[in-house]
Formats: structure tokens, C-alpha cells, sequence
């Protein structure tokens, strides 16, 4: 049985995301305060356990200074 596609776009994204963090050396708690996103939404994220709307990725993103969204190549 192969994976979804949804899943390897979420654990592509959490990757990305923790890869971003560990870049900056910032703690979910510190992203959490320059982005304005739950530090609930972002651990789930992490975890690949939820699925961020737009406007979080954006605001991550933003925040983070680099895309996280994997685009269709996943």
C-alpha cells in the first residue's frame, strides 16, 4: 500500500518547519511569540498531526523567513 500524498505533504512540511527551528536555534515557544500562531498549532505540526491552515503557514513562514509549504513535488 503506497502513503497518501497528504501525509508525505504533512511530514514534508514538519520537517521543514524543524529544520527552520533548529537553523535559528529558536524553541516552539519563541516561534510561537514572533508569529502569533499557538504553540499547540506548531507542536502538532511538528508532530505531523494536524494540518495548518493558510494563513498559519503564512504567518509561520513569515516569521520564519523561509517556505515551508513542500509544493507539488511530494
Amino acid at each position: 500500500m503506497t502513503e497518501h500524498h497528504g501525509a508525505r505533504v504533512a511530514q514534508a512540511m514538519a520537517s521543514r518547519l524543524k529544520a527552520a527551528l533548529d537553523e535559528r536555534g529558536w524553541s516552539v515557544a519563541h516561534l510561537s511569540r514572533v508569529s502569533g500562531v499557538a504553540r499547540y498549532t506548531i507542536a502538532k505540526a511538528l508532530a505531523g498531526e494536524a494540518w495548518p491552515d493558510l494563513l498559519t503557514i503564512a504567518n509561520l513562514e513569515k516569521a520564519l523567513e523561509c517556505d515551508l509549504w513542500p509544493g507539488r513535488d511530494v
